[in-house]
């Protein structure tokens, strides 16, 4: 009996433990997110956090909806620049040339683009953009169940942040399910200030992203 209620004391701790971290996320970040059509500040960059590319190399329906807020804002001059962070671990799988190509097509300047292609989660992605590329305001562009972790790992790290909601209808339950247990990752990755899997030269962000592509 005294095990059963060890286990049952471990799980409510569990429970605790996630809706604490949960929670804290979530209000530390809630006013630095806004929606697209409402007061956003001006920032140095957009950062497009990285999600799938279809086999045929186009944009899946959530990268293409933070893809065009990126685009507004940078239509807008809300931001000079725009950081495109993804997933390049394998050659045949690639998540940021995608999202560069079809920038370009939709008019943004070729030097105003500069591609993070060791954007393998979304801390390793903020920690980049402060150190390799020297970030130092940002409007982070994802979606509504992404945003509270990602500006609350940007600004735990410094950077002046922001969340802008490229929500388009395209989330699934599944998204907020996961983002529970990412919390707790980003937390523990900040305290314990992991280092992302790689860092390399510094490409700062004011300078003329063709000089890096």
């Amino acid at each position: 009996m005294k095990k059963f209620y060890t286990f049952i004391a471990l799980i409510f701790l569990v429970v605790a433990v996630v809706f604490t971290v949960n929670f804290s996320v979530h209000l530390f970040s809630a006013p630095y997110i806004y929606q697209r059509n409402s007061q956003i500040p001006n920032a140095e960059a957009a950062i497009i956090l990285g999600a799938s590319v279809i086999s045929n190399a186009t944009l899946s329906p959530i990268l293409k909806d933070r893809t065009n807020t990126a685009i507004q804002l940078y239509n807008t001059k809300k931001i000079k620049k725009i950081l495109v962070s993804g997933d390049n671990a394998e050659v045949n799988y690639n998540e940021v040339d995608p999202v560069r190509r079809y920038l370009l097509s939709k008019g943004v300047l070729d030097q105003d683009i500069f591609l993070d292609h060791a954007g393998f989660d979304t801390y390793s992605t903020m920690y980049r953009a402060r150190d390799i590329f020297q970030v130092s305001s940002v409007l982070i562009v994802s979606q509504s169940f992404h945003l509270p972790r990602a500006v609350f790992i940007a600004r735990k790290l410094g950077i002046d942040a922001y969340g802008v909601s490229a929500d388009g209808g395209h989330i699934l339950f599944a998204n907020y399910l996961r983002e529970v247990f990412a919390n707790e990752k980003a937390m523990f990755d900040l305290i314990t200030n992991a280092k992302p899997k790689y860092l390399g030269q510094r490409i700062p962000i004011t300078g003329d992203g063709r000089n890096y592509q």
